[in-house]
């Protein structure tokens, strides 16, 4: 799938144990545990970004096995629910899990990965099906995403495209790999021959920073978390002479914090892109140029280069800065969702259409902006409020992170700075037109997010 006859001599990835592996050597690697694979067939992953985990996932998708890449530290019961529902053939796990599934063939070990035999159903899976990912912001559950090569090389080259990516770059990764976003980073690199920094370091880390000066990261990803993080770790104190490029997606970030980075990224020289995607349309449907993101401040900017956007209801909506629902079109929208053994069997169901499920209006200049999720509307006193536009009124007035849910009979906000937590519902009141009696507040001292940084409103305290 990856083609690396050109560039077998060029480093593709460096560790943060200061190994170094070639195209070449990947290659190489790939084609050795290759040979234990049986084509059409289902390999779980339990990724961790490292050179064992990536050759799971290249010799998988050389060898036309299907893989689901999942979190290592996946929760077992969440684990064994997909076993069960999905059957896979092998799973290519870490060396220091093997004990927990010692009643299972080990048919090849490599840099601490071994890949097991299980005794899951031999079906022949679709020629079309090259990957399986889980839905956005879920690390167990049972719904998938179905892509194929063509989703994955085209995200790959449109982003290569967008971001200048070229062999000199060196990204570092700051994200997991089965997560959407992150494995976008690493495939972008490997369609433009370009050198993946591989770390299990966590950018809170020190380790992690001096990995990327040693080693002159020139990107570096994150979400709006992410974010939030580095501006309190002071991030433009620090010495970063190769960085070149920052990227976020995974969520709205609050104008504030956009401003902030894109201001200061002006001032080193450093492109800031702000970008939107789901892991529906493989990785990245739109980014921002960095040169507009303070004068179109909060837009997600426009289609990413062969993708196309169109704002509809019952119709396609022509009028600008009206709301409706965002669909995208493009050779990376994937194939599907599946939930169960017998949906992988499914054919193109989205057929190169997404409706991305969020609302958006067009600017007169084409660009978009996302004004909420269909599904997340309460109705107070008769009025239908966005809790992502609520949300986003609250981070541009106070400049923190908000969290709002609730019912039809009241909204409750969520907020980390206990400080402003009276100023809350008068703003409200004020901007939303309605009795104070629709809104209660909430002090709590931390937002749960999940690996990959998105917002885990299960995870709210109900009192």
């Amino acid at each position: 799938m990856f083609d690396f006859s050109l560039c077998l001599s060029h480093t593709a990835f460096v560790t943060s144990k200061n190994e170094v592996y070639k195209y070449g050597d990947i290659l190489s690697l790939s084609s050795e545990l290759g040979q234990y694979l049986h084509p059409h067939s289902l390999v779980f992953i339990l990724c961790s970004n490292t050179i064992g985990s990536i050759i799971g996932y290249v010799s998988s998708l050389q060898m036309s096995t299907v893989p689901l890449l999942l979190s290592k530290e996946i929760d077992k019961i969440l684990l064994n629910n997909l076993l069960n529902k999905y059957s896979p053939r092998y799973m290519w796990i870490p060396n220091e899990m093997i004990c927990d599934f010692s009643n299972h063939e080990v048919l090849f070990s490599s840099h601490e990965y071994s890949l097991l035999k299980l005794e899951g159903n031999i079906v022949s899976l679709p020629t079309n099906l090259a990957l399986l990912l889980t839905t956005s912001g879920s690390t167990g559950s049972p719904k998938l995403v179905r892509l194929s090569k063509e989703n994955i090389i085209d995200n790959a080259k449109s982003i290569a495209q967008y971001l200048n990516i070229n062999q000199k770059e060196r990204a570092i990764t700051s994200l997991p790999m089965h997560y959407s976003y992150g494995l976008s980073v690493i495939n972008s690199h490997l369609v433009s021959a370009a050198t993946v920094l591989l770390t299990e370091y966590s950018y809170i880390q020190r380790e992690f920073w001096d990995f990327a000066v040693e080693q002159k990261a020139t990107s570096f990803s994150g979400v709006p978390f992410t974010y939030e993080i580095l501006k309190k770790m002071r991030f433009w104190n620090r010495n970063l002479p190769s960085l070149k490029t920052l990227t976020q997606a995974g969520g709205k970030l609050n104008n504030e914090l956009i401003e902030y980075f894109a201001q200061n990224a002006r001032l080193r020289d450093i492109d800031f892109y702000v970008m939107y995607g789901q892991t529906e349309a493989t990785a990245r449907m739109s980014y921002l140029p960095c040169q507009y993101t303070i004068e179109k401040l909060g837009s997600i900017g426009k289609a990413i280069p062969g993708g196309e956007f169109e704002i509809r209801n019952d119709s396609i909506i022509s009028d600008v800065d009206t709301i409706g629902e965002l669909v995208y079109k493009g050779k990376n929208v994937s194939l599907g969702y599946a939930e169960c053994l017998d949906d992988l069997m499914r054919g193109d169901d989205n057929k190169g259409v997404l409706y991305t499920g969020d609302l958006a209006y067009r600017d007169k200049d084409g660009f978009y902006y996302i004004a909420g999720r269909k599904k997340r509307f309460l109705k107070l006193y008769g009025n239908r409020i966005s809790l992502d536009y609520t949300e986003s009124l609250l981070n541009q007035q106070f400049g923190n992170t908000f969290v709002c849910v609730g019912t039809d009979n009241k909204m409750i906000v969520y907020t980390i700075d206990s400080k402003i937590e009276e100023e809350i519902i008068p703003f409200l009141v004020n901007v939303l037109k309605l009795n104070k009696a629709a809104f209660e507040t909430r002090y709590i001292k931390s937002i749960p997010h999940s690996e990959s940084g998105k917002i885990l409103y299960s995870e709210l305290p109900n009192e």
